[in-house]
């Protein structure tokens, strides 16, 4: 697999929020997010190739019964699955954030943290070319994928990033597509940007969206503790 980064941090986001873990990060995406926040695991990739044993002996380093496998988009990374069931049959609780546009295919894990794409993530011509706005806009939302992932995992979660009220309206109308019953609670709704000044500048819909739907809001800790930069 290829590899961007693996540090032990506490959760910043979703149902583990302040929970210390390993965060193993992946190195490449299928999606051009035009606001992500790691742009060293999707849009110009970095970092080297290891193996599951050079993996496991860096999140052994950490005493955390948690690892969050993440990327980029981690479902694409060559060996991940059974990376996956082997931390599990080592006893680690194993979270997975993805976008769900990969099936899980057998792929059992403790926490499936989806975070369906919404039309406001689709990149411009001029940034990502022609081809890649393409292959955003047919990839990014998988209702299939996400009915897999939701009915295969222990548990899930629904991450959306949200900036207007256009967002909320498509991530719920995202919700109705899904065909199966999602509870409230299991959907949170995270403040779009990289500063505390731009998330707290969406604060107030999602609180409101919160307050009507039952959903939940999910800050980004990490950043009101760190900022965005890397290992954290």
């Amino acid at each position: 697999m290829r590899i961007s980064e693996i540090f032990f941090s506490i959760q910043g986001e979703g149902l583990l929020t302040g929970v210390p873990s390993v965060f193993v990060r992946t190195s490449g995406c299928n999606l051009r997010c035009d606001w992500c926040d790691t742009p060293y695991a999707s849009w110009q990739p970095e970092g080297p190739e290891m193996t599951s044993e050079e993996i496991l002996l860096e999140v052994q380093k950490h005493p955390a019964r948690h690892v969050v496998i993440t990327g980029g988009e981690p479902m694409i990374a060559r060996g991940v699955r059974e990376f996956i069931t082997t931390l599990r049959g080592l006893g680690k609780h194993v979270t997975l954030e993805t976008a769900g546009t990969v099936a899980p295919e057998g792929c059992v894990v403790d926490l499936a943290s989806l975070s369906p794409k919404l039309a406001g993530s689709t990149p411009s011509e001029a940034r990502a070319g022609s081809a890649w706005v393409r292959r955003h806009e047919q990839t990014r939302f998988q209702p299939e994928v996400l009915r897999a992932w939701i009915e295969t995992a222990s548990d899930y979660q629904l991450k959306y990033v949200i900036a207007s009220e256009a967002d909320l309206e498509e991530a719920r109308d995202q919700m109705t597509a899904l065909g199966v019953p999602v509870p409230a609670d299991k959907v949170l709704l995270m403040p779009e940007g990289t500063s505390l000044e731009a998330m707290r500048r969406h604060y107030p819909l999602l609180i409101d969206a919160c307050k009507r739907h039952g959903h939940r809001l999910s800050p980004r800790l990490h950043i009101e503790l760190f900022g965005n930069k890397r290992g954290t």
